[in-house]
């Protein structure tokens, strides 16, 4: 199981930095969005995958799963879902006082039009 979530992990880190190398904006902001999403699934494959009960003291340490992983990927997931608004905003905010979401024209490169 954890050889096939490195491959999904590769596979969104890989199509993260396509997106995120593009000239337009929301599909740099995607590309972030994968890649706090890559990020989360590679630390829960770093915290090892199996079957266990909640980490209660008392009965059977062995069976228990680590809630550390778990913990840090919620507190990533707000943080990523905070970053992704602000860039939204931003976006939204640039579109409206640029007409352009093209991050060629945003920097005041004209050499290619």
């Amino acid at each position: 199981m954890e050889i096939i979530m490195c491959i999904v992990v590769g596979i969104l880190f890989t199509a993260a930095t396509y997106l995120m190398l593009s000239k337009s904006i929301l599909r740099i902001i995607i590309g972030t969005g994968l890649l706090s999403h890559g990020a989360h699934l590679l630390i829960l494959t770093m915290g090892g995958l199996k079957k266990g009960a909640a980490p209660l003291l008392g009965e059977h340490a062995e069976l228990y799963v680590d809630p550390l992983p778990q913990a840090l990927i919620l507190t990533a997931i707000v943080i990523s879902f905070g970053v992704t608004s602000f860039f939204l905003v931003l976006a939204y905010r640039s579109y409206q006082e640029l007409g352009t979401d093209d991050m060629d024209q945003l920097r005041g490169n004209d050499q290619y039009e």
